[in-house]
């Protein structure tokens, strides 16, 4: 559900609706995203249409933030060769509730996440090649996982004042996920605890410019798979970096990230599943033009570039260069749209075969607040 709430949170807000002053705001709508492939893989489309949901309750004049967030999602993986097999999976995704709460206002945060087992556990082992396509971060599906057996996370946020215009923002979380069965007539598993610390800076420098710059670092213990042994992950290790200025009457963000995952730290063990390595690289650039008094027009392009292997030189998955555009409409005082088109293409590599990538991604969300 990541990426899902991180569309909610930023695609709707810059620009169209104040969201932090008003006291209750909603949102909603539909992102339908396909890529079609050129010949040498087992499958030539990947599709996901997804429906999210939103809420968000400011009590006490902000100080405590209730937020709630779920989508319906529907994936599918379309044969190759002409062939009419198909795997589709639909239905609702896991449904988080969150609270955060001023302890210090503007120094110290407080959060609470749970994470409500809507979604999809245990299913079928023909669907697993639809789940591990749409979990990769080249293609940056809006919904890349579709359930678990839930979760509970607990952490902090905090930020002081350096100089008179930066600040420094930390924060740490905890995450712990309850068992369950992923595939039927599998073993039960037991998610290991995950840990997340957080730094990050910003502020204003010369000519109007602003900078934001962040890294985060996580670490998950091993998957007890049961009597299949176990699965892990290596620490990931995300940079950040965003720049924004003044261009004429518009505004110009230009942006990058990178996250490195490492090698699992028991991936020598024979009864060990360990994910492999990989490296993940965006930039892109965004240009917010007003068009008209109620109208925000903002080109976007964002070249994206995967690496991945277990041995000790990665290699290349895939990149995936996306250009389109955003249109932000304010509808009334208290409503807000957005209209997204985009399109992507690149290559993905697969056991030395090289294909195609061409898909677009086309939105619509909405926005309501109350005050």
């Amino acid at each position: 559900m990541t990426r899902t709430r991180w569309w909610l949170g930023l695609l709707v807000i810059p620009g169209a609706l104040a969201a932090q002053a008003e006291t209750t705001v909603a949102r909603t709508g539909v992102m339908f995203e396909s890529y079609a492939f050129g010949s040498g893989l087992p499958f030539n489309r990947i599709s996901e249409l997804t429906i999210p949901v939103s809420v968000t309750q400011r009590i006490g004049g902000g100080r405590l933030v209730l937020d709630l967030g779920t989508a319906f999602a529907r994936a599918s993986v379309s044969e190759a060769g002409g062939g009419s097999g198909s795997i589709t999976h639909s239905g609702l995704v896991d449904t988080d509730l969150r609270a955060s709460y001023g302890v210090i206002p503007g120094k110290l945060l407080f959060n609470l996440v749970g994470t409500i087992p809507t979604g999809a556990r245990a299913v079928a082992d023909t669907t697993i090649p639809l789940f591990g396509a749409t979990g990769t971060h080249l293609f940056g599906f809006t919904t890349p996982s579709f359930g678990s057996g839930g979760a509970v996370s607990a952490g902090f946020a905090s930020a002081v004042k350096m100089g008179q215009n930066w600040a420094v923002g930390t924060g740490a979380s905890y995450r712990y996920a309850a068992r369950y069965v992923p595939v039927q007539g599998g073993d039960e598993m037991s998610p290991g605890g995950e840990i997340r610390a957080r730094f990050g800076i910003e502020g204003p420098f010369g000519g109007g410019k602003y900078f934001r710059g962040a890294l985060v670092y996580t670490t998950t213990a091993a998957n007890d798979l049961g009597a299949s042994g176990e699965s892990a992950i290596g620490d990931r290790v995300l940079g950040y970096a965003a720049v924004s200025m003044p261009l004429g009457n518009s505004h110009l963000s230009l942006y990058g990230w990178n996250m490195r995952r490492l090698r699992a730290r028991n991936s020598t063990n024979a009864s060990t599943v360990a994910v492999p390595r990989g490296n993940v690289l965006a930039v892109g650039a965004r240009l917010d033009r007003p068009a008209g008094p109620k109208a925000m027009l903002s080109p976007t392009l964002e070249l994206r570039h995967e690496l991945t292997g277990p041995g000790q030189r990665m290699e290349l998955l895939g990149y995936l260069l996306r250009a389109g555009t955003d249109l932000r409409y304010r509808l009334s005082d208290r409503a807000a749209a957005v209209l997204q088109a985009q399109l992507a293409f690149g290559t993905l590599h697969d056991a030395g075969t090289s294909v195609s990538i061409l898909g677009p991604r086309l939105g619509v969300m909405l926005e309501w607040s109350r005050p």
